[in-house]
């Protein structure tokens, strides 16, 4: 492996980082970590982690960087406003927070003229495929970029895409999560019309996940409603929400109307002013129960 990137810090350890966190630790390389809230930190350093004491300490000497945040707003704040300082010219910064073809272009621009190198990354998966490193990765930004990050990709990825420039990515990524929104809301309706109907939400999950309209999303979800538990989230209200609401606002430039997409995001809404915000989207099946 290329001795730039043997050394690879990770922030944000949600279920996601925490999860890329644990699969490169297992395949041998050394792992820096950083969490706002450092209790996250912790089962990666019993795992052999080294806890970073700021932001930008993790960055200044990783050969290459993954970045695992919540948005737009938490990238500014701690890419740049606390890690850039502390980086080499010639780092790699991965960044899988998902965020708009727009931010992702001006952000790689940005970069670039300091001399860090930007590679766009859609991850694919769940927390637990995270941590075995199935994910399903798909790339933008310079090829070399992602030929130089590879080696470090490939422990996360069963699958590694390239898709050209910066912004790509990210647009590939709002579309599958439109979609992901629009059917956990679908989902969640044919269980409440069936719990209405008589026939109860099990019986419905039962049906969906064994026929023709099981697919690995869905049945990720159903698992969440059938056993009426949302914690800990897989993929959290708050985050469906947000990335619904940058689809819409990505669809504005593009001059497209996504009326699905507008009622799904009222609907994840409705589940944050409940106080579900930090359970997985799949909740919105109990915004459903209560409408």
């Amino acid at each position: 492996m290329n001795v730039l990137i043997e050394s690879v810090a990770v922030l944000g350890l949600g279920g996601m980082g925490g999860g890329m966190a644990r699969a490169l630790l297992h395949a041998g390389l050394t792992v820096t970590v950083f969490n706002r809230s450092a209790e996250k930190a912790q089962p990666l350093v019993r795992d052999g982690a080294r806890l970073a004491r700021s932001a930008g300490d993790a960055g200044a000497k990783a050969g290459l960087l993954v970045l695992s945040l919540a948005d737009e707003e938490s990238v500014e704040e701690l890419l740049f406003g606390e890690v850039l300082p502390w980086l080499q010219p010639g780092t790699i910064v991965v960044d899988t927070t998902t965020v708009s073809p727009l931010y992702a272009r001006d952000a790689a621009a940005r970069l670039d003229a300091v001399g860090v190198e930007r590679l766009e990354a859609c991850v694919v998966g769940n927390p637990d495929m995270a941590s075995a490193g199935q994910l399903r990765i798909f790339t933008a930004g310079r090829k070399s970029t992602l030929d130089t990050a590879e080696p470090v990709l490939s422990v996360l990825a069963q699958e590694i895409r390239y898709l050209g420039g910066a912004g790509r990515a990210s647009a590939l990524k709002l579309a599958l999560n439109l979609l992901l929104g629009i059917q956990t809301v679908g989902l969640a309706e044919a269980a409440d019309f069936a719990d209405a109907a008589g026939l109860g939400r099990e019986l419905l999950l039962d049906v969906v996940l064994s026929s023709g309209w099981r697919s690995p999303v869905l049945a990720y979800r159903a698992e969440f409603m059938r056993r009426r538990v949302y914690q800990p989230a897989g993929f959290r209200t708050t985050l469906m929400h947000k990335d619904l609401d940058l689809a819409m606002r990505q669809a504005q430039d593009y001059r497209i109307e996504l009326p699905l997409v507008r009622q799904a995001a009222r609907r994840f809404e409705t589940a944050i002013e409940r106080g579900r915000g930090a359970e997985d989207a799949a909740a919105v099946m109990e915004v459903a129960a209560q409408a």
